[in-house]
C-alpha cells in the first residue's frame, strides 16, 4: 500500500511528490550546514556562530535573515587588509624617520642639524634651500648642481684607476715570473737579473782576471 498525499491514489504521482519532499529536506539540512560553515569564516565569536546556526533551524527563513545581517568580509580578507595597512604605515614610517649616525637619534628625512646632538646632517640647496642628500651631485627639486660633490667624486674614481692598474701590474709580474714545465715534468724557473745588472759571481772573476798583473820578460 502507498501512501496517498491529499487523496491521490496514482503511485507515479505520490512517488514524484516524495522525491520532491526528500529535495526539500536535504535543501534545508544543507542550508544549516552552510550558514554554520559561513558564519566561520565571517565572524569571530564563537557565540554569535552558534546563534547563526540556531535561527537557520527555522526553515529557510532564519538563512535568509542570516544572510540579511551577515558580515561583508571573511575574516581572512580582514586580516589581510590589515596587515597591508601595516606594510603601508611601516614604509611610510621607515620613509620619514630615522636615526641619526652619531648619536641613534630619532630624526626626520627634512632635518638639517641633529635636534640632540646638534651635527649638521645634510646641506643646503643654493638655489631653493631644500636639504640634500650627501651622495647627489644635483638638485632634484631645481636641477641645481650641488658645489663641491663632482670634485669629491673624481678623487675617487681616480684612485680606483690606480689601484686597478696597480693590480694589473702585480699580475703581469707574477705571470712572468711563474715556472715553466719542460718535457720531463722537470720545473724550470725563469732567471732574474740582478739589479746591478751582471752576476756577482762572473763580475769578481772578470775584475780578478783584470787586476792580474802581466809577467815581464
Amino acid at each position: 500500500m502507498t501512501l496517498a498525499y491529499f487523496g491521490i491514489e496514482s503511485s507515479g504521482l505520490n512517488l514524484t511528490i516524495d522525491l520532491l519532499i526528500l529535495f526539500v529536506v536535504v535543501l534545508y539540512l544543507a542550508l544549516i550546514y552552510w550558514t554554520y560553515a559561513d558564519a566561520r569564516r565571517r565572524i569571530y565569536d564563537p557565540m554569535l556562530v552558534g546563534c547563526a546556526t540556531a535561527a537557520s533551524l527555522f526553515p529557510f527563513v532564519g538563512t535568509i535573515v542570516y544572510m540579511i545581517l551577515r558580515p561583508p568580509e571573511y575574516l581572512e580578507d580582514v586580516r589581510e587588509r590589515e596587515l597591508e595597512m601595516q606594510a603601508a604605515e611601516a614604509r611610510l614610517h621607515d620613509l620619514d624617520h630615522g636615526l641619526c649616525p652619531h648619536c641613534d637619534y630619532r630624526i626626520e628625512r627634512d632635518f638639517i642639524r641633529c635636534p640632540s646632538c646638534l651635527r649638521k646632517l645634510k646641506e643646503r640647496c643654493v638655489s631653493c634651500s631644500r636639504p640634500l642628500d650627501q651622495a647627489w651631485t644635483i638638485c632634484p627639486y631645481c636641477e641645481t648642481e650641488v658645489p663641491g660633490a663632482s670634485a669629491s667624486r673624481r678623487p675617487r674614481r681616480r684612485r680606483a684607476v690606480a689601484e686597478s692598474e696597480a693590480l694589473a701590474i702585480e699580475s703581469d709580474e707574477s705571470e712572468s715570473g711563474s715556472s715553466t714545465l719542460t718535457g720531463d715534468g722537470e720545473d724550470v724557473r725563469a732567471p732574474t737579473k740582478p739589479v746591478g745588472g751582471a752576476d756577482p759571481l762572473t763580475r769578481s772573476r772578470s775584475t780578478g782576471r783584470a787586476s792580474r798583473p802581466r809577467p815581464t820578460s
